[in-house]
């Protein structure tokens, strides 16, 4: 794409500022405007029109069937059996979804590549391979393991993982992917520029990861593979069971589409959001959506009736993954402190919010996949996201838990 050609695509969406600096760049900077305008994805201006209704009006809610902890328990030889063969079958892989950055722990950089030792190094990264590692081990076959960056933090990430000898995994099992990217507009819809150079981008959530895989000819090499399964899991829990088999065997075994590892909520009240059924669908509800009656809903064994709390770690069937693929998920609009450039040609981050970004979830894939199995793990063994640097779901609890499931700092 050339200046006239972007001049004139701007113009059509109003966005004609987004060049009002093009003549003081440089020959390389001006090419990197121009390809960033030329892939630009303008769907952003349909949510902004008619955005979707995410407040749960016209659902029909309902408690959801799941596995507790004493069926597991009771059925772990049998589950384990069908998971390892899985497993060991070449039909299991792992997506680990690490578009993130370490903003809000006071470091510029993937958020995997956070070093969470004490008395010596432990990255983010390095403890959730050491969890998936140690699945190897014990079944005596590697999963392949694909991930997802984004153009904020790729460059970086791929090169901690080779510094690092991908933690020990066989390199050609590791495989890279960028998500995709979406503008950031200001309150009026134009997208707000993050440098002279370059409008403010981020990355489109993790709701898009399949979509992304498969742009990116990943898919083909998932059926060459013999892969049937993906297992999909969130870079900021360092308990992260990864290629669980006991996990995949119960998934496998009760015929659904999607199993989803769940923690138990502890009170009513917990912020996490819940497996529920809108109608004949499973559907995950966001804790400010559940009325106080809702909230404290018994079951017939008296336990809360919404009390599978998701905690981002999922195993997908692949075909139906391929089946869905093309149907649109929710965007949710946010509202953002994003970076802009300033009046006296300086970048700087607002102090309170100044603009809205565009994301989608990977939870609203559960809905599209039909059926789900809600599946509980111990809280203290398979929970400890890494959110913010101290106080609840910090470095700090995270630290804890790891001392608790004896790991060394």
């Amino acid at each position: 794409m050339n200046f006239e050609q972007a001049k004139a695509l701007l113009a059509a969406h109003g966005q004609e500022h987004l060049l009002r600096y093009y003549d003081e760049l440089s020959a390389a900077e001006q090419a990197t405007l121009l390809q960033t305008i030329a892939n630009m994805d303008w769907s952003f201006e349909e949510e902004l029109k008619n955005p979707t209704d995410l407040t749960g009006a016209g659902r029909d809610i309902k408690p959801i069937k799941g596995m507790d902890l004493p069926e597991i328990e009771a059925r772990k030889a049998e589950f384990e059996a069908i998971g390892v063969e899985a497993i060991k079958a070449g039909k299991v892989a792992a997506v680990l979804l690490a578009g993130g950055m370490g903003t809000r722990l006071g470091v510029d950089g993937p958020k995997g590549a956070y070093d969470i030792g004490i008395t010596k190094p432990l990255y983010i990264f390095e403890q959730q391979m050491k969890n998936l590692l140690e699945v190897v081990a014990k079944v005596g076959a590697y999963v392949p393991l694909y991930i997802m960056t984004s153009d904020k933090n790729h460059e970086a990430t791929t090169s901690f993982w080779a510094e690092h000898n991908n933690f020990g995994y066989p390199a050609e099992l590791v495989k890279f992917f960028k998500q995709d990217m979406a503008p950031a507009v200001d309150y009026d819809g134009k997208i707000i520029l993050e440098t002279k150079g370059m409008p403010a981008m981020s990355p489109n959530g993790n709701g898009g990861w399949f979509a992304t895989m498969k742009r990116a000819g990943l898919v083909e090499d998932l059926h060459e593979k013999g892969i049937e399964w993906l297992n999909i899991y969130a870079v900021d829990n360092v308990l992260q069971r990864i290629a669980d088999p006991v996990f995949v065997g119960a998934t496998i075994a009760t015929g659904v589409n999607c199993g989803a590892k769940s923690i138990s909520k502890t009170n009513p009240y917990e912020k996490v959001g819940v497996l529920c059924q809108d109608g004949d669908k499973p559907d995950i509800i966001e804790y400010y959506e559940l009325t106080d009656e809702m909230a404290n809903e018994k079951d017939e064994n008296g336990n809360l009736a919404y009390r599978f709390g998701v905690i981002m770690n999922y195993l997908f069937r692949l075909s139906k993954l391929e089946e869905i693929v093309e149907q649109k998920i929710p965007v949710h609009i946010v509202e953002k402190k994003i970076e802009c450039l300033c009046e006296d040609g300086i970048t700087r981050k607002p102090d309170k919010e100044n603009g809205k970004k565009f994301e989608t979830l990977a939870v609203d894939l559960v809905k599209l996949t039909g059926s789900v199995l809600p599946y509980v793990v111990v809280r203290e063994k398979e929970f400890a996201p890494i959110k913010n640097k101290t106080g609840v779901d910090s470095v700090e609890s995270a630290r804890e838990l790891l001392k608790l499931n004896g790991v060394e700092l």
